[in-house]
């Protein structure tokens, strides 16, 4: 590996976003970067998934088999209108908070493709001169996702070169799809972020057998959500109405290379707030003494993945 810092001071937000309010969940964003700079200054803040205009859970969006109930185009248009183009004023605003703090910035928005019009679960990492640095689609939407975010196309598999080593992401469910583990693995990722909206113990299983399997951090970043956090004019939608409560119990986390949390980031639950945790990152050279999945522990001459980078 090539030289890298020693360690690398991150900042994991467990956000409280308000679906369909890209406004509030925008602010609420910088607001996060902005606090990091003031209480405990940071190399890297990660973001959770889809906090850009919030993930619509329990919402069918009138999808039934061979037909569309009434009105249902109206709430996916408004939950369309709500999401953010790569390049406009929301994403530029975000690389100005990346720019003013020096950071590196991780956050997961609802992509608006602004030539084909469709949706897409995209993660974005800005370096800290403010630049997109990377710019992650997501491969497959999962169950009922994929009636709001088509299957990406390209934008898939980047890796950013941080000062603590090759960076790359997958989201959510990506995470259960082995071979795009192992593209990531191929890339040499020491830091792997896995912005997700599993607020479930069993999660935490999955980020652990990653963190070992790859040899490398895991960041594992959910939002806290509550019912009441929707629009109250969606709160009378039988949809929202049978949700818990707690919509997200948050679990956020750090696992370093071994499958330990990282002390400062073990999972936060039940709230949000944010995690502050120092990763050495010489765990990640030391880790791979005894398993290197694409080194010394891999057998490319019997099994190997070709991955088709776009």
């Amino acid at each position: 590996m090539r030289d890298i810092q020693d360690t690398c001071k991150i900042a994991v937000v467990q956000s409280r976003p308000r679906p369909f309010d890209r406004d509030a969940c925008l602010a609420g964003a910088l607001d996060a970067i902005r606090r990091v700079a003031e209480e405990r200054p940071s190399d890297l803040v990660v973001l959770p998934e889809l906090l850009i205009p919030g993930y619509p859970h329990g919402l069918t969006f009138g999808f039934v088999v061979g037909a569309r109930e009434p009105g249902s185009k109206e709430l996916w248009k408004r939950y369309y209108d709500g999401s953010v183009v790569v390049g406009g004023p929301e994403t530029e605003a975000i690389a100005a908070a990346a720019r003013e703090t020096g950071v590196w910035v991780s956050v997961g928005v609802s992509e608006r493709d602004a030539t084909s019009g469709t949706l897409y679960n995209t993660n974005l990492v800005f370096a800290p001169d403010g630049h997109l640095d990377a710019w992650h689609r997501k491969l497959k939407p999962t169950g009922a996702e994929r009636l709001v975010w088509g299957d990406a196309q390209d934008h898939y598999f980047p890796v950013s070169q941080t000062p603590w080593g090759p960076m790359g992401t997958l989201i959510c469910w990506e995470n259960y799809m082995p071979l795009a583990r192992a593209a990531l693995y191929q890339k040499g990722v020491a830091i792997y972020l896995a912005p997700n909206t599993n607020g479930n113990p069993e999660w935490q299983a999955t980020v652990e057998h990653i963190a070992i399997e790859g040899r490398c951090f895991v960041v594992n970043c959910a939002p806290y959500l509550v019912r009441d956090d929707y629009p109250a004019d969606l709160l009378a939608l039988p949809e929202v109405a049978r949700l818990p409560e707690v919509v997200y119990r948050g679990g956020s986390s750090v696992v370093d290379p071994f499958g330990h949390p990282v002390p400062g980031a073990e999972p936060l639950w039940d709230t949000d707030g944010i995690l502050y945790a120092t990763l050495d990152m010489q765990q990640v050279p030391a880790s791979k003494w005894e398993f290197d999945p694409v080194g010394h522990y891999a057998r490319p001459d019997a099994v190997r993945l070709e991955v088709n980078d776009i």
